[in-house]
């Protein structure tokens, strides 16, 4: 019973290396496409994710059944269609996807193939991050594995449905992790987000209809199919539904990756799995989902993890893995940190991020260098808001100013601080 309360990690184990193809099949694997292709139509599919409310867990949250049901498939439409697992994890203090990959590869893959079939897609990519060598390594055995059980490729399952997945290594960038700049990137083009609409799933991967998912979000899709729909609601603890991977990093006692109900209270991640602070250090705040979402304080610790409850708090979900900040060390220099990393990974396709960014760098450098104003604050509060939604062609500098806008707002004081002391000794 605790591994159908864990359907994501149940075939994670530290005593070997990942899981085969046997380890996989021996738990109930490959048997949610069985039962898509042998049973249902892909519009059942469709309709049973949809049901299941699983909601796209690389950080937007928008319902995976009813993204896939946008797909154009009535007769009079491009017939070729596209699949894409976003595995071109960047983002700064993430690590789930990794995990994923390298321990369970089929799980993904699977999950892919019901996708695949639910669009009735024939060609499917896993775009993944450069520098993730043994994910490549096993996905490549694992897709092999698939092959080789008629998983994959002609009449899967003797079946009318055809599929193949190529496995795609990013050349690198943050920005590729972008939608629609994924989709130049796999063309062969700058890495730039394109305008939109069109969206992708109308017109997306050489124009025709494609659906992008992150990697947890497939890693879903099998369980659901084998274990039910009501079953998966049952999992979740709030508004959301099923499990998801959160994490903790900085100095906690136990940093580290665990599947937990959604809905599950940040109190009860950061205390019980991640071990609370380390002895002599005490929590000042934290980034509930990534490098990219607004600060969290201690009294934030009871709300829910869950999208509208982080949002309600205002921040965001993200990808659910907590940067633990702690009371030595400095908001405004961990913040530095993140918008260098931005800055040196915008694409420069528009001016707010391209000049922007690094117009937020070089006011925190010389505020901690002790050459700021009082009146930069304001300016990187200006800042903030003009990299703000609906500024750029992308969600990259919104989402890089987070960390800043909320630290100006909780630890204002650390700012002055610099100021002040500038000041004093002159």
């Amino acid at each position: 019973m605790e591994k159908m309360n864990k359907p994501l990690t149940k075939n994670i184990n530290p005593d070997r290396a990942f899981a085969t193809l046997a380890d996989y099949e021996s738990t109930g694997g490959y048997q949610g496409l069985r039962k898509a292709v042998t049973e249902l139509q892909p519009k059942d599919v469709q309709q049973w994710v949809k049901d299941s409310g699983l909601r796209g867990r690389g950080g937007a949250g928008f319902g995976t059944g009813l993204k896939w049901s946008m797909v154009p498939m009535d007769a009079d439409v491009p017939q070729t269609r596209y699949l894409i697992a976003n595995a071109d994890e960047m983002e700064p203090g993430t690590f789930k996807d990794r995990m994923l990959m390298e321990q369970d590869p089929h799980q993904l893959i699977e999950g892919m193939i019901i996708a695949a079939y639910a669009i009735q897609s024939n060609i499917a990519y896993i775009f993944l991050r450069g520098e993730y060598h043994l994910a490549a390594q096993r996905l490549e055995h694992a897709l092999q594995e698939a092959r080789s059980k008629n998983y994959l490729g002609e009449h899967i399952l003797n079946s009318d449905f055809n599929l193949e997945i190529v496995l795609h290594t990013s050349a690198g960038r943050y920005i590729c992790g972008e939608e629609t700049a994924l989709l130049n990137a796999l063309e062969g083009k700058r890495a730039t987000p394109r305008a939109k609409p069109p969206y992708p799933l109308v017109s997306g991967l050489w124009g025709k209809p494609t659906v992008v998912n992150n990697v947890e979000t497939f890693c879903n899709v099998p369980h659901i199919l084998h274990y039910g729909v009501e079953w998966y609601l049952g999992l979740g603890r709030g508004e959301d539904k099923g499990t998801k991977l959160f994490g903790a990093s900085g100095r906690v006692n136990y940093p580290g990756l665990w599947e937990l109900p959604m809905g599950i209270p940040i109190r009860e991640i950061f205390e019980k799995y991640a071990g609370g602070m380390r002895s002599g250090y005490k929590l000042r705040g934290f980034l509930p989902g990534g490098a990219s979402t607004d600060f969290l304080l201690p009294e934030h610790l009871d709300v829910l993890m869950d999208y509208e409850a982080v949002a309600k708090a205002g921040s965001r979900l993200g990808t659910g893995t907590l940067i633990v900040l702690d009371d030595k060390t400095c908001p405004v220099k961990m913040v530095l940190n993140l918008e260098q990393f931005f800055a040196k990974e915008s694409c420069g396709w528009c001016t707010p991020c391209r000049d922007g960014l690094p117009w937020t760098v070089t006011l925190l450098k010389d505020i901690i260098a002790g050459k700021g104003r009082i009146e930069d604050l304001d300016t990187l509060t200006g800042l903030t808001r003009m990299l703000g939604p609906g500024n750029t062609f992308c969600a990259l500098a919104p989402g890089a100013v987070e960390p800043l806008q909320s630290a100006l707002k909780y630890f204002r004081e650390d700012f002055e601080r610099y100021i002040v002391a500038d000041k004093e000794s002159a």
